[in-house]
Formats: structure tokens, C-alpha cells, sequence
């Protein structure tokens, strides 16, 4: 076999004039990017619909984070000053981008919701300085009916009011997830102790599966059928 044959296809492409018309000519930056709606870019510290922080200077973003890349510092609120709901509130918040692994560890660590990512990923900066964001470049920017923090709450008179309130009026959610009404097991119907916890939340399972899969059928365990019994200790 010719050894130069093999190049017959690169030759007689490698002077072609490529013709790109119209917006596939032009490509990123001057084209912007495409970004899947659930991407986890840049972090952001959210607000209340009033306008308070949601970060109550816990720490646990920073205790979660394996990279040490978040340092937070809280503080007390007052009633002149008053930044978030609770009691305190994150006075210096931090997230150092040049050790941040984009993990979302802190994501589930936050017990309110307020820090979550964003889908932004231009983080590229000139200098180290500038890869350290401060808590005014992370709090997310205030909409309509929000006010500049500090000022009192407007969700209600006590903390429970925003962290178990609907988000929009602060009354108080009462409502049961649909699906889950037949499902749920009252405290005096309780089993007793001994029973694996398998076998109380079996029939809710069952149901809630069908509903999805008719057809289903699950195959029966003699172990999660059989009554518990006693265990007897051991005679010496």
C-alpha cells in the first residue's frame, strides 16, 4: 500500500476555503454560551422577600466546606439593626474561588436556604485579590418590594414567622405534599419496639409505588412478614 495514499483525504481538504455563515461564524465570548438550567456556578447569599438576609451566620457552610475556601463571621442583631430574622446574622462572608471546588457541600449544609449557585461561571479574574468575594458581590440583588437592610421584620413579629412560613406572607404552611395525605401515620398508631422500621412504611411504599408503576408488584419478605419476637438473654 502507498504510504502517501493515506493523505489523499487530508490533501485535498487541507486547502478548502470553510464557509460559516450567519451566528455559527461568530463563537464565545460574542456568542454567548449555552448553560443547562441546573448548573452550579458562582454562589449567592439569597434574601427574604422583605429584604433580610437569609444567613444567620451559623458557619456551617464554612465547617462543610473540604477545601477551607468559606470564612464567615457572625454577629447579633438588633432592633435598630436589623439584618436577617434571627438572632444573629453573617457580618463578613467570604468564599475564596481559588480553592473553591464548586462542590455544593455548603449548599446542604445551610439550614436556611440562603446560600445557593447560581448558573454563572465566568469567575476568571487578573488578580488573586479579586478571586475572593466579599458579602456585597454575593448577596443577590434586591426586587421589587425588598428594602435595603437593616430595618425591623415585615413577615411577621418573631422569627417562626419566616422559617416556617409560606414565602410571600409568612403565614404559617400547613400543607401536605399531594400523595403523602394517605400516607401519613399518626404517633398512636405507633409500632412497638422491636419492629424493624421496614415494615412500618411497607404498605405506604406499596401504594405510592403503583401509582407510578401499576404493573408492579412487590415480592413479599417471610422476614418483614413475620410478627418480632422477643429476644431472650443469654442463661450463665
Amino acid at each position: 500500500m502507498n504510504p502517501v495514499a493515506g493523505f489523499g483525504v487530508t490533501f485535498s481538504t487541507l486547502f478548502r476555503k470553510t464557509q460559516v455563515k450567519g451566528d455559527q461564524a461568530r463563537m464565545y465570548p460574542e456568542r454567548p454560551a449555552m448553560i443547562m438550567p441546573r448548573y452550579h456556578g458562582r454562589h449567592q447569599l439569597n434574601r427574604w422577600p422583605d429584604g433580610l438576609e437569609k444567613c444567620v451566620g451559623c458557619e456551617l457552610c464554612a465547617w462543610a466546606c473540604p477545601a477551607d475556601a468559606i470564612y464567615v463571621e457572625g454577629a447579633d442583631n438588633t432592633e435598630e439593626a436589623r439584618y436577617s430574622p434571627g438572632e444573629r446574622y453573617g457580618a463578613v462572608y467570604q468564599i475564596n474561588y481559588l480553592r473553591c471546588i464548586l462542590c455544593g457541600f455548603c449548599i446542604e449544609a445551610c439550614p436556611t436556604r440562603a446560600l445557593t449557585m447560581t448558573n454563572e461561571f465566568e469567575l476568571a479574574d487578573t488578580t488573586r485579590e479579586a478571586m475572593i468575594l466579599e458579602k456585597d458581590q454575593l448577596l443577590a440583588p434586591l426586587l421589587p418590594g425588598m428594602e435595603q437592610p437593616p430595618h425591623p421584620r415585615r413577615l411577621g413579629d418573631t422569627e417562626r414567622a419566616y422559617f416556617l412560613g409560606l414565602p410571600d406572607t409568612g403565614v404559617p404552611d400547613t400543607r401536605m405534599p399531594e400523595g403523602h395525605q394517605d400516607t401519613y401515620v399518626d404517633e398512636s398508631e405507633a409500632r412497638p419496639v422491636g419492629t424493624p422500621w421496614i415494615r412500618a412504611g411497607s404498605e405506604a411504599r406499596k401504594e405510592m409505588r403503583k401509582q407510578f408503576h401499576p404493573d408492579y408488584s412487590m415480592p413479599s419478605d417471610p422476614a418483614l412478614e413475620a410478627e418480632p419476637t422477643q429476644s431472650k438473654g443469654v442463661e450463665r
